[in-house]
């Protein structure tokens, strides 16, 4: 079962980053974790330089590896991360000696649970970050989990189920490259599910790039100017992946363009492409959200940059008449920072000795206690 929550009185103040599929950056949060909601207290997304974005991507595309490039980005990452929380808390005003420990995910450039010899691998030198920044880094939380028979995905629901059960059968969506749903029974935290349902925004940023040249398609507005294609949705529908009972969690080194283009039963107008990417994302949460325990929920709670496109937000509400659709914003925690929240939880887990998997989500043999510890100076 899930830990009590945190009764500590005073102070419990912890840093999480985490960078996700849409490789856009990496989000740093300070909070004070002795509060529920937890009190966000500062937070910033870095913004990956060119150069080491485009490492980032060719490292997450089967048959582009290089280690000097993975060695090159794994400093990199973490010198970014490092100057970019210590400018935070300067910015803040928060003394180091404050900030009991920073969680501190990485970005992922491969996640293959489905392997004969299953493996997943973050990047961004926790020990680089421990020196720069003095602060004590937990990291590499994902392999625990996999080592005792998980997926090592999704993690942020045990979070999920930390924050936001209720009196009410809830789901909560969080929409990022990838898209993942928790759900939580009325009043059981310790009873929550959750899996990855596949493409969140990865695919529509991915075709907005190649189509428009931009890195998003802004609002939705782009798909607004077509109907999806309907012999294109079934043939994406028609993956494997979707009907694939969970657990399970999937990442940019299956959902991508080349992906998009092995399904293409037809040419189709750009825009019209991007409308039934739109669509595929909304339906494959529905689905996702009404699978299981999940037929008697009635609240879905949306966090991720994907609750920012309204057309998407649109189709979702839509494809769930019978839920209230609204965001983790309207319950205490903002929807950009949910995410790297949920790794200064998981640190805080760590550093008491507490579980921070759940293994109805992973599909690990059962509860485990997540990351390694990286002393800060002192």
């Amino acid at each position: 079962m899930l830990p009590p929550a945190n009764d500590v009185t005073g102070e419990a103040l912890f840093a999480g980053c985490m960078s996700g599929t849409s490789l856009d950056g990496v989000d740093v949060v300070v909070a004070d974790l002795a509060c529920r909601p937890p009190r966000l207290l500062a937070a910033r997304l870095l913004p990956f330089p060119d150069d080491l974005r485009a490492d980032l991507l060719a490292l997450c595309h089967p048959g582009r590896d290089n280690l000097d490039r993975l060695g090159h980005s794994d400093v990199q990452l973490a010198e970014l991360i490092a100057d970019g929380l210590n400018h935070l808390l300067a910015d803040s005003g928060i003394a180091p000696e404050r900030v009991t420990a920073l969680g501190s995910h990485g970005q992922t450039v491969r996640h293959r649970p489905e392997q004969p010899h299953p493996f997943t691998l973050q990047i961004g030198d926790p020990n680089l970050i421990a020196e720069r920044t003095g602060i004590t880094v937990v990291a590499d939380f994902r392999r625990r989990d996999m080592a005792a028979g998980g997926q090592g995905a999704p993690l942020v629901p045990a979070f999920h189920a930390a924050q936001f059960t209720s009196s009410n059968h809830r789901a909560v969506v969080n929409i990022g490259g990838m898209a993942n749903i928790t759900l939580l029974p009325a009043d059981q935290p310790a009873a929550a599910s959750g899996f990855d349902t596949g493409p969140g925004n990865v695919l529509l940023d991915a075709w907005a790039g190649r189509h428009l040249g931009q890195p998003v398609d802004t609002d939705g507005a782009w798909a607004r100017q077509a109907r999806p294609d309907p012999a294109l949705l079934e043939a994406l529908l028609a993956d494997p992946y979707f009907a694939r009972p969970p657990p399970k969690s999937t990442g940019r080194e299956y959902f991508n363009l080349d992906w998009l283009d092995s399904h293409m039963v037809r040419a189709a107008a750009p825009a019209a492409v991007q409308a039934t990417l739109t669509e595929l994302t909304a339906q494959t949460i529905a689905t996702g959200i009404r699978s299981g325990t999940g037929k008697a929920v009635r609240e879905v709670l949306v966090c991720g940059g994907g609750r920012r496109n309204g057309l998407l937000m649109e189709r979702l509400t839509a494809a769930l008449p019978e839920m209230k659709v609204s965001t983790t914003d309207s319950h205490g925690l903002d929807g950009d920072w949910v995410e790297a929240l949920a790794f200064a939880w998981l640190a805080q887990q760590r550093l008491a000795a507490a579980p921070g998997n759940l293994p109805a989500v992973t599909g690990a043999a059962g509860l485990r206690v997540l990351g390694a510890i990286y002393p800060g100076r002192g």
